[in-house]
């Protein structure tokens, strides 16, 4: 399936349901796993689960395939791979702290750079 028509399926999929602050970054040149990690945000356990559980129904009645699905037991933090798209649905505490933007928006130098640091301090 074309990448931005599966990118498209899955932001509506957030959408339908409510998902705060989604954000879609391309890796392409960042990693070559997959194209786009999709980060989006629910405000409870339950709506995060129901976001991932709404992009896993649409992206398998659109024909795609969903490799897996973890973190669905606690909630807080949900994954959702579609093999070129990892879909992170979050809860606003663990997005904040985990800052899953900041690192898929860095090149791979910069973020080297950031783990030299982290390792000195």
């Amino acid at each position: 399936m074309d990448i931005r028509k599966l990118q498209k399926i899955v932001v509506t999929a957030l959408e339908d349901i409510k998902a705060k602050d989604i954000e879609v970054i391309n890796t392409t040149k960042l990693t070559s796993m997959f194209d786009r990690v999709i980060i989006a945000t629910g405000d409870s356990n339950r709506q995060v689960k129901a976001l991932a559980r709404n992009v896993s129904e649409k992206v398998r009645e659109a024909g795609a395939e969903v490799i897996s699905i973890e973190g669905e037991e606690g909630g807080e933090w949900v994954l959702v791979d579609i093999g070129d798209v990892v879909v992170h649905v979050m809860q606003p505490n663990v997005r904040t702290y985990y800052n899953l933007e900041e690192l898929w928006q860095a090149t791979p130098a910069q973020r080297r750079k950031a783990v030299e640091q982290a390792v000195r301090e």
